[in-house]
């Protein structure tokens, strides 16, 4: 039968029927939602002229538009910028009190009633309950309900109803506005609102409820989980949503796996804080606003806030641990390092891991396996083929004491196992019926995870905590396991809500949809109606990963009675931190990671859950070495410590870079450091599971006063005390704020002087950190338990205890430790009870500071000086009896920066400074500058900028104006401020170089103090004085530095005076310091280590050259001094000369027994008996012939040098050399007068019979004559000394007796006085017998302190530079060749013009050795016993020997060229070789002692010439 057809009228009926159907429909959807399809009648908005910043969003679900936000109600103002709200609410939106507001035993409740207004999503709810409880004095909530109906509120263990009575001496005050509704909480002491809800309507539909919170500041943290990639919340207009989500960290603003609804709102600087927490685990998001302002929005639920007040941060956090949930007590051991990774592939592969993990030592508590260990990803199965052995491998591990820790998943396959047999954790959870079921609550949602297809356990289920359970203890029966990490609990489907879709309705399509990522509810999860145990999925989403950890605790009670074990989950909830630790989830191998994890750390702190890290080296992608090594260096002080990646990626486990790489030896170094404070971070999560402290802590927790340190989330604190700053950028430099307010110490960070004040105070900084450093700094006032590590905990916890005590600046520390077996649950620990440790802390002998270093110090002298008199117990100790026990009485201020430096004035503390005698009476004010000259080069220098002191006058290499760039300078410079002291840091290793905070600083008219702490114990240099080694030793030794005619004596001062020494650090790396002062000097060497400079005049003027090698350092410092001469090749040749040749013919004589002998030589001397009378530019009767001699032995290919003595006899009636020095007023003179200083020296009174017969000494007094100094610092003088030169070289009256030298060699230029003190005692001017001024008590054997040279200048300032005349240019100007100038006495730049010797030295076999050391330090020329006096075996030996050193003289010629032009050393340290090898041997002085060094052809090369020499030594003993 065919259809039927219908007429014209009937279609036309028909449509308009369709069409009226149509329209009834959809206004039946719109009186149903409350959604007008116009205007509403009669609804205005009222739109205030409000501040843009306090504009409350009425579009947060879609872009604004104009129709939009009129249908809306709300006010519409479209600005330039895009991110700020153009749709906006009126006030006419919200709800307001119906009727008063009724107390109740809790606080108060009020009726409100919805504001005729537009609705926004629909289904608005139009009364609503408040209800308000006063719960203690710092914690007020209150919540919104709907009175009729009852709405899902999370079911928490912790946070529920409250049955208490209200509490009384609130620290806030809550007021409710009427109309439209408002909560203002506001805090009593001092009337600042915290929390104000009228800056925007309250909103409170079926699936969408609104509050927005006007704060006092927008210093917010908090709420997650995300990535912030800063610690303190952006208030410009951003958005985060909240919703348990499987995605990795990224740097977009997407919501992360778990829900944190809690934010910290630090109020100002007084460290006053409120926590806000909502109480909701629907999908919300959380809005900040610059007003400043936050909005909570959430989809359902309730409103349930609760606002905690504290004085400080931490206290705020502990607030909100006491309502939520405690954290756990972590077991010890998992405070441990961890390795891990995704796909290790085999046990034989994770094995190899162990392995060569273990080789190397590296402290490595835990070994984890991730999903490849089970057979098809299936939880409670392990692959029998690739993972065979998995049941002993736990057993493997505890032989090492070792831990094994597996991964679960919650999703359960539904399959069979591969074998074909059932899988019985899903048969038995299926029997149970434990799965999250789908909307109907009775089918089990099927999705598809690891395994394929899968259901998915409703942990809110008891049955299914049941079965969990008894799945791991099954597991466990059969594969050993000590912790359990749950995973992908999200909960994570990787199908969209199940394998057949999701129904379309409001709740997996809600009308408004936070900005969650893809904007899709079950995107990559379940549908939002499947059905759990605590409700619809839609509202316990959240809530799974808490539910889960719940069960899973459960299983740690049962598999490990009585023990803690292990437990972290990936997605958390409020409150999840009592039962589990957390990760920051699946973080990629970049830069950008290893920043944003310190922020999520901070912020799980916040969130109670302070068992916290990211995955070390990054999750995904290749990490590179340099990434690894610097996350290994931070990641070692996670409190969760675990390095794991993903498959597909390179291995990153710190042993695969090799035993020997950087990574691996930093590693350790971290690694051991953290295992070494273990106890303390123990206690810290003691503290934390007692009462609810930070660990991981933020730097404001601690200096909240300090407005800098509110930002700060590039540094993390342990606990209180422990900062550290790593390094985040590939440039090796970590920006470190310092704000303590008491002392800061460095831990481990500093290589050396351990414990040395940070004198950085309030400022940033930036730590110049080198490829194996991460910046450490212990806080000064704690005590930090310590233990001695290993490569495990279950070792370390054998080993010895200690404590690190950092003291604050009143000399105070405190500490605590919580010590237990490590592990337990069921110790009967009597909580809260403490025990007190007191001792009296004993200043070490070693930091002693000599208060009184003059001879015969004595109690009552000692005390005189307002310091400690206390004889040391060790009579062997050297260590002085009295020692300063205050601060130095100067200080700093005015300090202005510069880029080349800064200056400073020091202004002298009366209270502080000590009793003086009037000439050391310290100046009140001084001014300290600091230049940075180079990148390896600064000075600075301390002088009374009031009244002009002496400065030496000696030329330096300086840059006209700075050469340097702040990145390169190879250092930092700090002063200290209150006591002043100077800190220079090397910047690429942390290394103090120079720190100068100590008791001793004293700067008066005559004498000036100042120590430092030194890098290390290997300090050489300073001189000239006698040394048993080259370097110094440290055992309280004091030297003293003053030009003195005193032959090579131990301990004494001698002829030179060199004020510099270099010091080579710990790592190898070395500096050198120059003072450039010229007065008398003594330098205290103490094991400290530590270095007293004393010095009776002047100022005080350094310069510091950074090397960093030894041989940079001594090219650097005479680059700064002047370069060494250029000698002429025949001046490296060997030299003859002896004191005592009795006439020319016996030197005639040697010439030609050296020449039969065949034995190299190339110079001969003569000494002062040549002269007539010891009178320089005379020949005696007995060298008439040496013009001549000269001649001959020149032409024969040889050279000749004289001697010449500065003084000049004055009892002489016809002699050119004085009577011309007269005219030209070139002598030294008393002060104010014209009268020549005279005194005795070398020259013989005239007309005298020298009884040779007599004792030198006798000789002496009875024919020694008056000499007069020549005053070198005059022009006059220097013209006068040349003409002398020349006219000895050229005689102008008689050509025959020309003496054809080609050297000079200057003698007794220290001013040498024979019997100067009875000429000089009537005219004593000067008080130079300065107390500290060990060095003055030689006196007697220099000229008068008080004569006068260039004027004004004393001898006082200008002795040590006698010598500094142009002997140099006056040979050259004479010879018109380089010649060679040598001379006895030395300062620094004497090299640019003059060789030296070491002087009158003894034959002595000590000679011989110390000769090498002296050689080291400055020059050296033989001089006496000729080779010919011997015998023929000495005479072969010595042929021998000397034609090695010919054949090697071009060699030798060019290492003087090399340190002429480069300044290179010549005679060379073997240090300067093998700095790394030797930089903790004793005595350098031997290169054959160290013969571990010198190897292959070098060793052999040293060795037959010690050899040879060794058979010389033999033959001269015998």
């Amino acid at each position: 039968m065919g259809k039927r057809k219908f007429s014209g009228l009937e279609t036309t009926l028909i449509a308009l029927f369709c069409l009226v159907t149509v329209v009834a429909i959809v206004l039946i959807a719109l009186l149903a939602s409350g959604q007008p399809g116009v205007k509403t009648t009669g609804f205005t908005p009222v739109c205030p002229n409000i501040l843009t910043a306090e504009r409350i969003d009425c579009i947060p679900d879609q872009v604004a538009t104009k129709s939009v936000c009129t249908l809306r109600g709300c006010c519409w103002s479209p600005q330039s910028d895009t991110s700020v709200p153009w749709c906006f609410f009126s006030s006419k939106h919200g709800y307001e009190v119906d009727g008063s507001v009724r107390s109740t035993q809790t606080g108060f409740e009020a009726t409100l009633r919805r504001l005729p207004s537009p609705s926004l999503f629909g289904n608005d709810i139009n009364t609503v309950l408040l209800t308000g409880e006063y719960q203690t004095s710092n914690r007020f909530r209150f919540k919104i309900t709907d009175p009729k109906t009852k709405r899902f509120e999370v079911p928490h263990e912790h946070v529920g109803s409250f049955s208490g009575s209200a509490a009384s001496n609130l620290n806030y005050k809550v007021e409710v506005k009427h109309n439209p509704f408002g909560i203002v909480v506001t805090r009593v002491s001092n009337g600042r609102v915290l929390f104000d809800t009228t800056i925007g309507p309250l909103q409170y539909a079926d699936q969408f409820l609104q509050l927005s919170i006007k704060l006092p500041s927008s210093n917010i943290y908090g709420v997650g989980e995300h990535v912030h990639k800063q610690y303190r919340h952006d208030v410009n207009w951003k958005t985060w949503p909240m919703f348990s989500r499987d995605i990795g960290p990224s740097g977009s603003m997407h919501n992360l796996y778990g829900v944190q609804t809690f934010f910290l709102c630090l109020e100002d600087s007084s460290g006053a804080s409120f926590g806000v927490f909502l109480m909701n685990s629907n999908a919300m998001e959380f809005a900040v606003q610059p007003a400043p302002a936050v909005t909570y929005r959430t989809i359902g639920g309730i409103l349930d806030f609760y606002i905690l007040l504290g004085n400080t941060p931490e206290q705020v956090v502990q607030e909100y641990l006491k309502l939520v949930g405690l954290p756990l007590l972590p077991s010890y051991w998992s405070l441990g390092f961890q390795l891990s990774r995704w796909n290790y592939g085999s046990l034989d592969e994770v094995k190899n891991v162990v392995e060569r993990n273990r080789l190397i030592d590296l402290p490595y508590d835990a070994q984890i396996t991730d999903i490849d260990y089970m057979e098809e990803k299936k939880d409670f199965t392990y692959d029998k083929v690739q993972f065979k052995d998995l049941p002993n491998f736990a057993s493997y591990l505890h032989n090492y004491g070792k831990k094994y820790i597996i991964i679960l998943d919650p999703a359960i396959s539904t399959k069979t196992l591969s074998d074909g047999s059932e899988y019985g954790s899903y048969t038995r959870g299926q029997s149970k019926r434990v799965w999250v079921n789908e909307s109907d609550g009775i089918t089990p949602l099927i999705g598809e995870v690891w395994p394929g297809e899968t259901v998915f356990p409703d942990y809110t289920n008891p049955d299914c905590t049941s079965w969990w359970v008894e799945e791991c203890r099954l597991f466990y029966n059969t594969v050993p396991y000590d912790g359990i990490w749950i995973d992908m609990n999200e909960i994570s489907n990787f199908v969209q809500g199940s394998n057949k879709g999701c129904a379309q309705n409001d709740l997996n399509y809600p009308p408004f949809t936070p900005s969650i990522l893809d904007k899709l509810m079950f995107s990559k999860t379940l549908c939002m109606d499947a059905v759990q145990k605590w409700g619809k999925h839609y509202d316990v989403h959240n809530l799974y990963g808490y539910s889960m950890a719940i069960s899973t605790n459960e299983v740690i009670n049962t598999v490990f009675p009585g023990k803690r074990s292990f437990l972290i989950s990936r997605s958390t909830f409020v409150g999840s931190g009592k039962h589990t630790g957390h990760w920051l989830g699946d973080n990629a191998a970049t830069w950008e990671h290893i920043k944003w994890a310190i922020p999520g750390m901070l912020e799980f702190n916040l969130f109670g859950i302070p068992y916290i890290g990211a995955d070390i080296c990054g999750f995904f992608d290749d990490t590179t070495e340099e990434l690894c090594r610097r996350w290994m260096q931070v990641g070692a002080f996670y409190p969760f410590s675990r390095n794991h990646n993903a498959e597909g990626y390179i291995p990153q486990d710190p042993a695969v870079f090799g035993a020997d790489s950087l990574l691996v030896k930093t590693s350790k170094h971290y690694l051991n450091i953290r295992y070494t404070l273990l106890p303390y971070l123990y206690t810290l999560f003691y503290k934390a599971h007692t009462q609810g402290d930070t660990v991981a802590r933020p730097v404001l927790h601690e200096f909240y006063s300090d407005e800098a340190t509110w930002g700060v989330d590039r540094q993390f604190l342990w606990g209180p005390g422990l900062l550290i700053s790593a390094v985040l950028d590939p440039v090796g430099l970590a920006a470190c704020f310092i704000t303590v307010s008491n002392a800061t110490y460095p831990f481990f960070y500093i290589p050396v002087n351990k414990g040395a004040k940070i004198p950085i105070r309030k400022q940033w900084t930036d730590l110049y950190l080198p490829a194996d450093k991460l910046g450490l700094h212990l806080r000064g006032g704690y005590i930090y338990p310590t233990q001695q590590p290993a490569p495990t905990t279950s070792e370390s916890r054998k080993n010895p205890m200690g404590l690190i005590i950092a003291l604050d600046d009143d000399g105070k520390a405190y500490g605590d430790l919580f010590w237990d077996d490590g592990d337990s649950t069921g110790l009967q620990l009597e909580l809260g009870k403490s025990y007190t440790l007191q001792w009296n802390q004993e200043l070490s002998i070693n930091e002693r500071f000599d208060c009184y270093p003059n001879q015969d110090p004595t109690k009552e002298k000692c005390e005189q000086l307002g310091c400690v008199w206390e004889v040391s117990k060790n009579d062997f100790s050297k260590c002085p009896s009295c020692y300063y026990n205050s601060d130095n009485p100067y200080s700093v201020g005015g300090i202005e920066y510069s880029s080349s430096g800064l200056v400073a004035n020091l202004t002298l503390n009366s209270i502080n400074a000590r009793a003086n005698e009037n000439y050391t009476a310290p100046i009140g004010t001084l001014r300290l500058e600091v230049k940075y000259h180079s990148n390896h080069m600064l000075q600075f220098k301390i002088y009374d900028y009031q009244n002009a002191r002496y400065e030496v006058p000696i030329p330096l290499n300086l840059p006209s104006s700075p050469v340097n760039t702040a990145q390169d300078l190879l250092y930092e410079v700090s002063v200290q401020r209150k006591p002043f002291g100077i800190q220079v840091r090397r910047k690429s290793t942390g290394t103090v170089i120079w720190d100068s905070q100590l008791p001793t600083f004293t700067f008066s008219d005559m004498f000036i103090q100042i120590s430092t702490r030194l890098a290390s114990q290997y300090i050489y240099g300073f001189g000239e004085t006698e040394h048993t080694m080259f370097r110094r030793n440290m055992s309280w030794n004091t030297w003293g530095m003053f030009t003195r005619d005193q032959a090579p004596t131990y301990k004494l001062n001698s002829y030179g005076y060199q004020p510099f020494y270099m010091a080579l650090e710990e790592d190898g790396n070395a500096h050198g310091v120059l003072l450039l002062n010229s007065n008398a000097m003594d330098v205290t060497f103490q094991p400290t280590p530590a270095l007293t400079y004393r010095t009776i005049g002047g100022i005080l003027d350094f310069y510091m050259v950074l090397g960093p090698t030894p041989e940079l350092v001594v090219q650097e410092y005479t680059a700064l001094i002047g370069r060494p001469v250029m000698p002429p090749y025949w001046s490296l040749g060997f030299q003859l000369c002896r004191y005592g040749y009795r006439n020319d013919t016996e030197i005639s004589q040697l010439v030609e027994q050296m020449k039969a002998a065949n034995i190299p030589y190339d110079v001969q001397y003569v000494d002062i008996d040549h002269m007539e009378r010891q009178l320089d530019f005379t020949l005696g009767a007995r060298f008439a012939g040496l013009p001549a001699l000269i001649n001959k032995i020149k032409a024969e290919g040889m050279r000749f040098i004289i001697i010449l003595d500065p003084t000049i006899s004055g009892n002489e009636t016809d002699y050119p050399t004085f009577s011309r020095g007269v005219t030209d007023d070139v002598f030294i003179k008393w002060p104010n007068t014209n009268d020549i200083i005279y005194s005795k020296v070398w020259p013989f009174l005239p007309n005298v019979e020298v009884n040779e017969s007599l004792p030198e000494q006798t000789q002496i007094q009875v024919n020694i004559a008056h000499a007069a100094f020549p005053d070198f610092f005059r022009n006059s003088t220097v013209e006068w000394w040349k003409r002398e030169i020349l006219e000895f070289y050229n005689n102008p009256r008689d050509s025959s007796k020309s003496v054809k030298f080609d050297g000079l060699w200057i003698v007794s230029v220290e001013m040498h006085l024979i019997c100067g003190v009875n000429v000089c005692q009537a005219r004593v001017e000067l008080q130079t017998e300065i107390a500290a001024a060990r060095v003055l008590k030689g006196i007697y054997n220099t000229a008068l302190s008080s004569a006068e040279q260039l004027g004004s200048i004393n001898s006082y300032q200008l002795h040590l530079f006698f010598f500094f005349h142009k002997a140099y240019f006056a040979l050259r100007n004479a010879t018109k060749e380089r010649g060679i100038v040598i001379t006895r006495s030395t300062y620094p730049s004497s090299g640019r013009w003059a060789g030296h010797w070491l002087g009158d030295n003894k034959a002595a076999w000590d000679q011989l050795a110390k000769s090498v050391i002296g050689i080291n330090i400055f020059y050296s020329t033989p001089h006496r016993q000729d080779p010919v006096s011997w015998n023929a075996t000495f005479e072969d030996i010595s042929r021998k020997v000397l034609n090695i050193r010919y054949t090697l003289l071009p060699y030798f010629y060019t290492l003087m060229y090399d340190a002429h032009a480069h300044g290179s050393t010549v005679i060379r340290p073997v240090l300067h070789e093998w700095t790394k090898t030797l930089s903790k041997e004793e005595g350098y002085n031997s290169a054959i002692s160290h013969d571990k060094v010198l190897q292959g052809k070098a060793y052999f090369i040293y060795l037959s010439i010690y050899l040879l020499l060794a058979k010389l030594i033999e033959l001269i003993k015998k």
